[in-house]
């Protein structure tokens, strides 16, 4: 991997990532394809029509359904999608901790049950780096416990201390794999979490402690899961300092177009978040000008596109009336195309982000486009 950075405005950064599976130019926002495909009937061609550079998908979810060790046999996660840029696979951590129910943490992992049929798994630092091993991602995350962002002190401290303990496990582990001769992608990156629910201090703490593994990139975890904004921007405020300026910060599961300019000023290259899926299928859709609910009765007989201007493919040919349509008639096709002109906005966003950075204008862009954005339903 080779990552450099370009440009910077403050702290905000323009950089290039190389990977071998293709450059990554930064900020850059990872479509999510949980189970390898977007919900919303999106194809990968569609994703290589609206400019996606990655695509996210879980190790959790693909080891329950439909097994990694079959997509191992398929040729791994690329082949079995038909993708040939980067991925990046979360490590099952977040659903392992959210999703599971019932669960038992020990120092070797988590037992829990399936979500799909309730049978029994374990999973530690060393089965999350084969699952992603067996997938061939691009870039693998690092099995972590996600605390609640308002969690205790007293629980919060010693679960970031195992988390670390967790991290040099996958790094043992990932390293193994990687020598390994019927390994699926060895050039595989390993990224490291930080975490530390709302305290700057154990965050400033975690942060010092995992750059010196020197991993090829850092996320900062644990957030945007019941938290405020402002505690949120305060957190990257204090964390990503402490973080190597000349390796990518990936910000988990963040978020609005406002979350990510923020975020990108405060220094963060990689995002990912279901809100332009989930909110493009129940009709709410992004613009330049806010987010607009297509359900509302003033569209009904709109014939301009949903954004004027917009190049994706549901702006390109059809109006915000057909559009309805659909959707109130049920029709996938109306889900599809508003998840693809969200999805489609997303990526135009971080181009434009890329674009202002390059010209050294990064900070007028987003004030002017957060007071645009304001102007929504």
């Amino acid at each position: 991997m080779k990552y450099e950075v370009l440009i910077k405005e403050g702290r905000a950064k323009r950089a290039r990532m190389e990977t071998v599976h293709g450059v990554i130019e930064t900020p850059v926002f990872m479509n999510v394809g949980t189970v390898a495909a977007i919900k919303g009937a999106v194809s990968t061609e569609d994703l290589e029509n609206i400019g996606t550079q990655v695509q996210l998908s879980n190790t959790y979810h693909l080891h329950v359904r439909p097994g990694d060790e079959l997509i191992k046999r398929m040729g791994g996660l690329h082949k079995f999608m038909s993708w040939n840029k980067p991925i990046l696979t979360d490590s099952g951590g977040f659903q392992v901790f959210s999703l599971a129910g019932l669960r038992k943490i020990k120092e070797e992992g988590v037992t829990f049950n399936s979500h799909i049929d309730g049978r029994r798994i374990f999973m530690g630092p060393e089965e999350s780096m084969q699952i992603q091993s067996n997938l061939g991602s691009t870039i693998a995350m690092a099995f972590d416990e996600c605390p609640p962002a308002l969690a205790e002190r007293e629980y919060v401290k010693p679960s970031v201390e195992r988390t670390t303990r967790w991290l040099k496990r996958c790094m043992d582990k990932i390293n193994a794999l990687n020598s390994m001769e019927d390994t699926v992608n060895k050039e595989q990156l390993l990224f490291g979490i930080n975490q530390g629910a709302v305290f700057p201090d154990i965050r400033i703490e975690h942060a010092k402690i995992i750059r010196e593994f020197d991993l090829p990139g850092y996320a900062i975890g644990g957030l945007a899961v019941g938290e405020s904004h402002e505690q949120m921007y305060h957190i990257l405020d204090e964390t990503v300092p402490y973080l190597p300026s000349d390796k990518p910060v990936y910000l988990m599961g963040v978020g609005t177009p406002a979350n990510i300019l923020e975020a990108v000023e405060r220094g963060v290259d990689f995002f990912d978040c279901v809100y332009p899926t989930r909110n493009g299928r129940h009709a709410h859709l992004y613009t330049h000008k806010g987010k607009i609910n297509l359900m509302n009765a003033k569209y009904e007989a709109d014939d301009a596109p949903i954004e004027e201007g917009c190049n994706c493919p549901s702006c390109r040919r059809y109006s915000r009336a057909y559009i309805r349509h659909l959707l109130k008639a049920k029709e996938m096709l109306g889900m599809r195309l508003c998840v693809l002109h969200n999805l489609y906005f997303y990526n135009t966003l971080m181009k434009e982000i890329r674009d202002a950075l390059d010209c050294g204008c990064f900070t007028v862009f987003k004030r002017n486009l957060l007071a645009s954005m304001e102007e929504g339903d």
